[in-house]
């Protein structure tokens, strides 16, 4: 079975199994992920907004534009890479995901991950950062890129992490904007390390 096959497969068990049925009842759809299933580098948000929610594809939003500025800034593009939320239905009026509507998203997070076997994950936002580093703060962490072993059931998955801020962040204030470009750039030196190895 091809990386698409299994993705959708991984959907339609959310879907099937009713993972977080509040969220999914108030939700126009699930947005699992969009980009390259082959990609080196994958993306992690928190969860999808109003603008994702209607398009089915995370980041298209004011972030997602900014977005795709930062990975322009870097000679990338989303199809380049893989993009992805913790929790994958949107939460109701943008509000912050539970800390359990993020652990029952975890596990499919992990077989969503172990299917593309990316080098390198990049959380944007603290919710994302905090579902592999607990106990980090992102103001500490942000552009540090540190080897994690991802090990739930059947997935075992070595890679590398980089928090960086989430693009809303920029967007509410305006002096994040610089640190963002700055952090981003880090995902090269990091990319360079890998290719070297």
């Amino acid at each position: 079975m091809n990386k698409s096959n299994l993705i959708n497969c991984l959907a339609d068990e959310i879907i099937t199994r009713q993972i977080c049925p509040e969220l999914a009842q108030q939700a126009t759809q699930l947005v699992m992920g969009s980009g390259n299933l082959s990609a080196d580098i994958v993306f992690i948000g928190e969860a999808p907004g109003k603008s994702e929610d209607i398009n089915g594809v995370p980041f298209v939003g004011a972030s997602g534009k900014l977005l795709d500025a930062l990975l322009d800034s870097i000679n990338l593009k989303r199809d380049d890479v893989y993009i992805t939320n913790i929790v994958k239905y949107r939460p109701p009026n943008n509000r912050d995901p539970k800390p359990a509507e993020k652990a029952e998203f975890w596990p499919y997070l992990l077989r969503q991950l172990d299917i593309i076997k990316p080098r390198l994950i990049v959380t944007l936002g603290r919710h994302a950062m905090n579902c592999f580093l607990p106990d980090a703060v992102i103001s500490k962490e942000h552009g540090r890129a540190s080897r994690i072993d991802l090990i739930d059931g059947d997935v075992q998955l070595s890679c590398w992490m980089m928090p960086l801020y989430h693009p809303a962040a920029a967007l509410y204030n305006g002096s994040m904007r610089q640190t963002l470009f700055d952090d981003f750039k880090l995902i090269l030196d990091v990319s360079t390390k890998l290719d070297n190895k």
